[in-house]
C-alpha cells in the first residue's frame, strides 16, 4: 500500500540564500468510485453510489466502512463480494439485502477535505443513527488518554514521509492499539478504520476509544455514532456541531489532546483517574 500512497515530485527548496534541486514526497490523491450492485439474484441492479478522492490503498476497508456509516449497509454481513478493480470498487451485496438509499444520494462526490460534500440537502447530510451509547460502562484511564497521541506516532508511516496525511486509531479498554488507519481525507480514515474493523469481526467498537489526528468535525462524530463508538479523542478542536450531536448520542468528546493535555466537552464520566 505504502507504494501506492505516495507520489514523488522534483522542487526548488530555497533555504535561507541558497537554492537547491530536490525531490520531495507527497501523499497521493486519487479519485476511487464506489459501485453497488444488489437485489435478487434475477434482478441485480449495479449503481454508481459516490466518488469520493482518497490515498490509494485500503479501498476494501473504506468502502465498506463507507456503506455502513452512510447507513446504506447496516453490517459487514450484507456484503456478499468486495471486487477491487484500478479506481473503481464494486461491492455486492447478499441476494436478500436492501440498501437504504435516499433518491438523490445514489451519486454523490465527496472531496479529500470534505466528508458531507455532494449531500443535495441539510436533511440528506444527517445518518440515521440507532445507537445513543446508553448503555456503554465503558471507561478510560485518564493517563493513558495523554499519552495516546505519543503512542501512535511512530505508527504514522505516510505522515512521517509526507506531512500531509490524517490518521485514525482504534484503542481497547486498556489502552491498547487495535488499529490505525491513514487517508489524505480524515473521513476516509475514519471509514477505513471502521471498515476494517467491520471485515475483521472480532473487534468490538462499542468498547472502543477512537482517536483523530486533526479535528473533530461534526461528519466524523456521525460515523463514530454510527458504530457505537462511545469515546472520541481528537489532537485538533471540535465544533460546535459536534459537541452538539456528541452530546445527543451519549459520546464522550475530547480535545486538543496534546502536551499532555486535553478538554472534555462530553460525557466527562467516562474518563477516569
Amino acid at each position: 500500500m505504502q507504494q501506492h500512497a505516495l507520489s514523488y515530485t522534483r522542487i526548488k527548496k530555497i533555504h535561507n540564500t541558497t537554492i537547491t534541486d530536490e525531490e520531495d514526497v507527497l501523499a497521493a490523491e486519487e479519485p476511487l468510485e464506489i459501485r453497488l450492485v444488489h437485489g435478487p439474484e434475477h434482478e441485480r441492479q449495479q449503481q454508481n453510489i459516490t466518488v469520493t478522492m482518497r490515498t490509494p490503498g485500503q479501498d476494501q476497508d473504506l468502502a465498506t466502512g463507507f456503506l455502513f456509516t452512510e447507513g446504506i449497509i447496516q453490517s459487514a454481513a450484507d456484503i456478499a463480494n468486495l471486487q477491487p478493480h484500478g479506481s473503481v470498487i464494486t461491492v455486492t451485496l447478499q441476494p436478500h439485502v436492501q440498501p437504504v438509499l435516499q433518491p438523490m444520494q445514489r451519486n454523490f462526490f465527496s472531496n479529500s477535505g470534505c466528508g458531507v460534500c455532494g449531500k443535495p440537502d441539510i436533511d440528506s447530510i444527517f445518518t440515521n443513527v440507532q445507537n445513543d451509547n446508553n448503555g456503554t460502562a465503558l471507561t478510560f484511564p485518564a493517563a493513558r488518554l495523554l499519552e495516546l497521541p505519543d503512542s501512535i506516532r511512530a505508527q504514522q508511516k505516510l505522515f512521517e514521509d509526507t506531512g500531509g496525511i490524517h490518521a485514525a486509531a482504534l484503542f481497547n479498554a486498556k489502552g491498547e492499539l487495535l488499529l490505525i488507519k491513514e487517508d489524505i481525507g480524515r473521513h476516509n480514515a475514519v471509514d477505513k478504520l471502521i471498515g476494517a474493523a467491520l471485515l475483521a469481526g472480532d473487534i468490538q467498537l462499542s468498547r472502543c476509544l477512537m482517536l483523530l489526528s486533526g479535528r473533530a468535525g461534526f461528519e466524523l462524530i456521525q460515523k463514530a455514532a454510527m458504530a457505537a463508538i462511545p469515546i472520541i479523542a481528537a489532537v485538533g478542536a471540535p465544533s460546535s456541531m459536534a459537541v452538539k450531536m456528541a452530546e445527543e448520542w451519549n459520546i464522550t468528546l475530547i480535545g486538543f489532546l496534546r502536551q499532555q493535555r486535553c478538554n472534555i466537552y462530553t460525557r466527562a464520566e467516562r474518563i477516569v483517574l
